[in-house]
């Protein structure tokens, strides 16, 4: 691949919730995203990544745990209510949890690879023709959530990516140009 390609795969990435709900992904494709996730840069080799895959029955799982969470954090009805069928949206929901570290600076470094790895995933959804979308836990929700997962207490959710295969393309949103400071 050349650096054009690349650009190309980076600036074709979109951020949609436009998927087909009843069009099925294949497991093996959702494992090689996980996978490529791990090839992050990990400054300090912690492996940090967790992954909890939710299809079919078990997204309704997740939606009333994070709902139950936000209920008991006094969040309003109405987002309870949304919450209860949000991640029935897209046929896969990968949460995606940071494992935490010996320290607090282990800890951000931990989730910035983590971070890291998911653009990973996106990318690696985008060159396999399918559709995501990285939303955050919930306000609250993040021990919930992670306990539902089954990840280790003290676990960061970083993200809870939907993945399905796109109905539809979305228009690029327009960027500003980067900002660059240059030092001599």
């Amino acid at each position: 691949m050349n650096f054009a390609d690349f650009a190309h795969l980076v600036r074709t990435r979109r951020s949609q919730l436009i998927v087909d709900q009843d069009r099925d992904v294949e497991i093996d494709l959702i494992n090689q995203l996980c996978s490529v996730a791990t090839w992050a840069p990990n400054h300090q080799q912690t492996w940090p990544w967790m992954f909890g895959v939710f299809t079919g029955e078990s997204r309704r799982g997740l939606s009333n745990a994070t709902a139950d969470a936000m209920q008991r954090n006094g969040d309003s009805e109405m987002k309870v209510t949304k919450t209860r069928t949000k991640y029935l949206r897209a046929p896969v929901v990968v949460v995606v949890g940071s494992a935490p570290g010996e320290s607090a600076l282990q800890n951000e470094e931990n989730r910035d690879a983590v971070a890291a790895g998911i653009q990973n995933m996106l990318l690696g959804a985008t060159a396999l023709g399918l559709s995501s979308f990285w939303s955050s836990c919930p306000k609250g929700c993040n021990d919930a959530v992670a306990r539902h997962c089954g990840f280790a207490s003290g676990t960061h959710v970083t993200a809870m990516i939907y993945i399905g295969w796109p109905t539809k393309d979305l228009p690029a949103i327009e960027r500003p140009a980067p900002a660059i400071t240059y030092f001599n």
